[in-house]
């Protein structure tokens, strides 16, 4: 897969394309379904398949107060994008001019100009350009002025058939089931286990004074933490490879009650090692429970014994 950052002229070796727009949030099983068909209709008529999306969520501009957490970051994004076969990715810068550019703009200046387009796949529901004024509609009234076709994208479901609104697979409803600790029913829109990433670093050692040494990992502040709880996961890292894990998200009440910040730690079941300054990710695969204060450090540690127990018998499998 090819990335295209610089979309300001048109990109060498890019000819035509049959193309699709979005913020593509998690790269989940609604946004497959659109990609799978954006392949077959390139490959059909002969020209590079190509996702044009950016290098933020858009909201973090237009409406940075309530702009949604993020199910991946950049870097994740175009991974899983890559694992999709699409030929090319554009990443559009996203500042104050691009929000404030009308989509008529948008159209000339990228989806034509710089990557000619020839069909472009979007969701039956998309919006995009200046107030999101632009939108399937206008797409296919300047496709008949430029030379490229639109096909509206129904929505899905889980089960990639046609879905009505409240049961559509989206990142919004994913956002929704991890916040209320629905893991299973986020997983299966992602089609994947959830997972989140940054460096591991210093924690306050807690967890190695009871006898449950953390890797304790800084994950950004744009992205989305699962509900509080105990999940059983796998730590992926540069050098141990994947290991199964208990994880924990949470606030720590037993230490320091309800209003401490949230972490992400991550006890590895059947290893040790020292992990701090690497880059690691974190699945989540199963909830085990929600987040609880108890009245003694011991009991505490019974119950992640527990907890560790319950982990490497869902991580075990049938």
């Amino acid at each position: 897969m090819r990335i295209i950052g610089d979309l300001r002229s048109h990109p060498e070796g890019v000819t035509a394309t049959a193309l699709t727009i979005g913020a593509y949030d998690g790269v989940h099983l609604g946004h497959r379904a659109i990609l799978g068909e954006l392949r077959r209709l390139a490959a059909e008529m002969g020209v590079a398949s190509c996702v044009v999306t950016f290098d933020r969520h858009p909201a973090e501009i237009v409406r940075p107060e309530s702009a949604p957490r993020l199910l991946t970051d950049l870097d994740q994004k175009l991974e899983l994008l890559a694992s999709t076969g699409v030929d090319l990715v554009a990443v559009v810068p996203f500042d104050a001019d691009r929000a404030a550019e009308p989509a008529e703009a948008f159209v000339e200046e990228v989806l034509v100009g710089a990557l000619g387009a020839r069909l472009v796949v979007v969701g039956e529901d998309f919006h995009f350009g200046h107030r999101r004024a632009g939108d399937v509609a206008l797409l296919a009234e300047m496709g008949a002025t430029h030379g490229f076709r639109v096909l509206g994208h129904h929505l899905v479901g889980v089960d990639g058939a046609d879905a009505l609104d409240d049961a559509t697979v989206s990142s919004t409803a994913i956002r929704r089931a991890l916040t209320e600790g629905r893991l299973d029913a986020a997983n299966a829109m992602l089609g994947r286990p959830h997972e989140m990433r940054g460096p591991v670093v210093e924690g306050d050692r807690r967890g190695r004074e009871i006898g449950f040494p953390t890797a304790n990992i800084a994950v950004p502040t744009r992205m989305l933490m699962p509900a509080d709880g105990i999940y059983a996961g796998r730590l992926s890292t540069p050098n141990a490879g994947r290991l199964a894990a208990a994880v924990y998200v949470g606030h720590r009440p037993t230490f320091y009650g309800s209003e401490a910040a949230t972490v992400l730690e991550v006890h590895c079941l059947d290893w040790s090692g020292d992990l701090y300054g690497q880059q690691v990710g974190v699945t989540f695969e199963h909830r085990i429970r929600g987040d609880a204060t108890f009245d003694s450090v011991d009991a505490l540690a019974a119950q992640l014994r527990q907890d560790c127990h319950d982990a490497a018998g869902v991580l075990a499998g049938p």
